[in-house]
């Protein structure tokens, strides 16, 4: 591996309910919901002007260590919010026997806009860290490890209350100081031949050379004519228009009534409903990463933002039938075959070429029949690494078993 420090923890309730802190919640069957002993908060949505007051109920997990120093925290996690709900979830570092940082709020989300409008918490910034969107980024403090709150919400005339079923966060270092990817040179015959033995091994899977998940190919530019709201359409929605391609891989993706509202119904009306429910009214686009995995874990799937430290590392969950949604950026030409610029841009990783070399659905195409795309093995790798630490969205359903995690595990 490349020996980039990533681990990721992860609790599911109600299992594990009494390994943190909870004040005024209990544990149900659906997860952690509101108990008679809930508080009362009054919260003013910034992006709408709207006053509330709300029954609140808080879990606060157990200091969890890292085993190393931390650069990066990233939470994800799968709730339900009826109408009127809404959660909270805040971040803070550690380091042996005290807190760090200070508590970071790392987003404001509801599966709806009934309560408040879903948004990252901009302007957290002081000497010790700073919250980019969806990202806890530690500057000036040390942090060998991590705590997560999560607050549930719910509107006092609202029907029913959230649940939730599980808060997981990634925590990662900056990669070593020069550092490649086991794979990065990997472009000879040699190479090849030397990954194929350490597949063999045990740090990668080879039964996914060859393998390529039959994926829908969805193509986020169909939207880019007119279309002005939750970020503009085909230039901005890679992130939501994967998702919905991997829900519809694992055929849990919405039902025609769940998004009827979308009028006119446009080239495919599940990628909008995905965008709407996806956007970030702070960031201004649907690309925050935990945003996305709660959104499909609304769908019935298992769902959560973690780091690979490799191809490699990802060969596992093709080989277990997993695909990989994953963010890079790279300039037009450095990686063959994707003839365009980016910042930061999602594709799903759909298998493998019997070469070893990736196999994506790049959403960024201008019709579905163009999504699909092979390309070089070294070259995407550091494009993938360099360009977001290997982020990757893992969705699927409890019964499809994630592949055996590394020592260290970041799954």
């Amino acid at each position: 591996m490349s020996g980039r420090d990533v681990a990721y923890r992860r609790f599911r309730f109600p299992a594990d309910r009494d390994r943190g802190r909870a004040d005024g919640l209990r544990a149900g069957p659906g997860g952690l919901t509101l108990d008679g002993a809930a508080g009362r908060v009054t919260h003013t949505d910034p992006h709408s002007g709207t006053t509330a007051e709300y029954a609140a109920g808080t879990w606060t997990s157990p200091v969890t260590p890292a085993g190393f120093a931390v650069t990066e925290l990233v939470p994800s996690w799968t709730a339900d919010t009826p109408p009127g709900c809404w959660l909270q979830v805040d971040l803070r570092g550690w380091a042996d026997d005290a807190a760090t940082t200070g508590w970071y709020e790392l987003g404001h989300w509801a599966a709806d806009d009934s309560a408040v409008h879903r948004a990252s918490v901009p302007g957290q910034e002081d000497d010790r860290a700073r919250v980019a969107a969806d990202t806890l980024r530690v500057t000036g403090a040390t942090a060998t490890g991590w705590q997560v709150r999560v607050t549930l919400l719910r509107r006092l005339d609202a029907p029913a209350g959230p649940a939730l079923r599980t808060v997981g966060v990634l925590a990662s270092a900056d990669p070593p100081v020069g550092a490649e990817t086991d794979d990065a040179n990997a472009r000879s015959a040699e190479a090849r031949s030397a990954n194929a033995r350490s597949a063999e091994a045990g740090t990668g899977d080879i039964r996914a050379w060859g393998r390529v998940l039959d994926v829908p190919r969805y193509a986020q530019r169909l939207h880019a004519a007119g279309e002005t709201r939750w970020g503009g359409g085909g230039d901005s929605w890679c992130s939501p228009t994967c998702v919905s391609m991997v829900l519809d891989f694992w055929g849990t993706g919405p039902t025609p009534d769940r998004y009827a509202w979308v009028a006119p119904p446009g080239p495919r009306p599940q990628v909008m409903h995905a965008a709407r429910h996806c956007y970030d009214h702070a960031y201004g686009g649907p690309g925050n990463w935990p945003f996305n995995t709660a959104y499909a874990a609304t769908h019935g799937v298992d769902a959560f933002v973690t780091r690979l430290r490799s191809l490699t590392e990802a060969e596992r969950f093709v080989a277990a039938g997993i695909p990989l949604i994953v963010s890079a950026a790279f300039t037009a030409g450095q990686v063959p075959g994707l003839d365009y610029d980016t910042r930061g841009h999602l594709m799903v990783l759909a298998g493998f070429t019997a070469e070893g070399d990736p196999v994506l659905n790049d959403p960024y195409a201008p019709d579905d029949e163009r999504v699909r795309r092979t390309v070089a093995r070294g070259p995407f790798e550091s494009a993938w690494q360099a360009g977001s630490g290997g982020i990757a969205y893992v969705l699927r359903p409890e019964s499809t078993p994630l592949p055996p995690a590394p020592a260290q595990a970041n799954w």
